[in-house]
């Protein structure tokens, strides 16, 4: 599986994003789909997750409300909507992927296979 996100960039506060996670796998509906992020010295975190079975959402509480997840399953590729942004959503952006994870597992990056590239997201104050 190899995963490919792109989208990110530099905007102001208050602006917007989509991110976009294409992925290279014949079985894209079988996958649960996350975006991590990580800031410079921080951990990778946990930003959102989006299921399988019937595309339902799991958030971070620092983006419920601003960000949204949904995936295409006939374009191989998970989205990330990102509004309102502000300075401390800057950071490298993942996506993740992985057929055998359960919901109690979702926010935990260990639990991930397959991760894409990253994508840089600056929000300027």
């Amino acid at each position: 599986v190899q995963l490919q996100a792109s989208g990110g960039g530099l905007v102001q506060a208050g602006g917007s994003l989509r991110l976009s996670c294409s992925a290279s796998v014949q079985s894209f509906r079988s996958y649960v789909m996350s975006w991590f992020r990580q800031a410079p010295g921080k951990e990778r975190e946990f930003v959102s997750a989006i299921k399988h079975t019937d595309s339902r959402p799991s958030y971070a509480e620092s983006v419920k409300g601003r960000f949204t997840i949904s995936r295409d399953n006939a374009k191989n590729t998970v989205y990330l909507q990102m509004n309102s942004l502000k300075p401390e959503d800057t950071a490298v952006y993942y996506c993740a992927a992985d057929r055998q994870i359960i919901v109690s597992s979702y926010r935990n990056p260990n639990s991930y296979d397959y991760w894409g590239q990253g994508t840089q997201v600056t929000v300027s104050s």
